[in-house]
């Protein structure tokens, strides 16, 4: 016996030769003027989408949606009146995008009041006022995809990281939130949870090659990623392959979380 149910998905045909793609949407990445911020803004083109580069630095930006054809704006997530006034200047996003983060690495007797504020404001209240400013118009209009930069430190800690880690933890609560409370409008929210990539803002460990080797043995595949090799999760994220996800967290590490702390012992 065939119910309406079935009628219904036996008459739905999905062209999965664009199931990745992204034309028509308009998606905007914040941090866009370089590292991981940069490589997804290419990413996402590549697959059809209408960028908008947006980033503090406005001539890195502009380097950005130079090579894609896209726009580039300005974005200090620290100004809380600009991110407030983004969406109504950007106009309808379908994609939203946002990678920025900083650290300071300090046991936590030895930070300073201010540098727990600049790791709490960028990492973590940054992306609570991006969901408010841009979660409301999607709603609004029924649709929309939201992607936010996390980090394997939200799951798994490491001594002088622990506001950093605080703050990505907060940062995938909110997400989740998010995705609960804009779910019945088809708004997704999602997480993407980088494992160590060479980003500028991990020069400093790059430059020490000790400690470099020592983060590429901690996980699977034995080495730091590239930005771009975050790219495949953003994309996937932004697209009708990802059509029924929401309130997940991707994890691009490597294998790091499934083996930390592994021993290897002598043969």
């Amino acid at each position: 016996m065939t119910t309406a149910s079935t009628r219904d998905h036996a008459q739905e045909r999905t062209d999965y030769t664009r199931l990745f793609r992204l034309d028509g949407r308009r998606a905007v990445v914040i941090g866009a003027g370089s590292g991981i911020g940069r490589e997804t803004a290419l990413a996402l083109a590549a697959h059809g989408a209408a960028v908008v580069c947006a980033d503090r630095d406005l001539d890195t930006a502009a380097a950005t949606a130079a090579a894609i054809g896209g726009d580039a704006y300005r974005l200090d997530l620290l100004d809380r009146a600009a991110v407030r006034a983004a969406p109504a200047e950007l106009g309808d996003v379908d994609v939203l995008v946002f990678t920025p983060a900083t650290n300071v690495r300090r046991r936590l007797a030895d930070y300073s009041d201010a540098e727990y504020d600049l790791i709490a404001d960028l990492n973590l209240r940054a992306s609570f006022d991006l969901l408010r400013a841009f979660g409301r118009p999607m709603a609004a209009r029924g649709r929309g995809s939201i992607i936010g930069f996390t980090s394997i430190r939200a799951v798994t800690v490491e001594p002088g990281q622990g506001i950093y880690s605080a703050m990505k933890a907060g940062m995938v609560a909110l997400l989740r939130t998010a995705a609960a409370e804009l779910g019945p409008q088809s708004v997704r929210v999602n997480a993407i949870a980088p494992g160590v990539v060479e980003t500028p803002m991990t020069t400093e460990i790059q430059s020490d090659t000790v400690r470099y080797a020592a983060y590429a043995a901690k996980n699977a595949l034995g080495r730091w990623a590239r930005p771009h090799e975050l790219t495949g999760a953003a994309v996937y994220l932004a697209s009708d392959a990802a059509s029924y996800v929401t309130a997940s967290v991707l994890t691009v590490d490597g294998g790091w979380t499934a083996i930390d702390g592994r021993y290897e012992p002598p043969e």
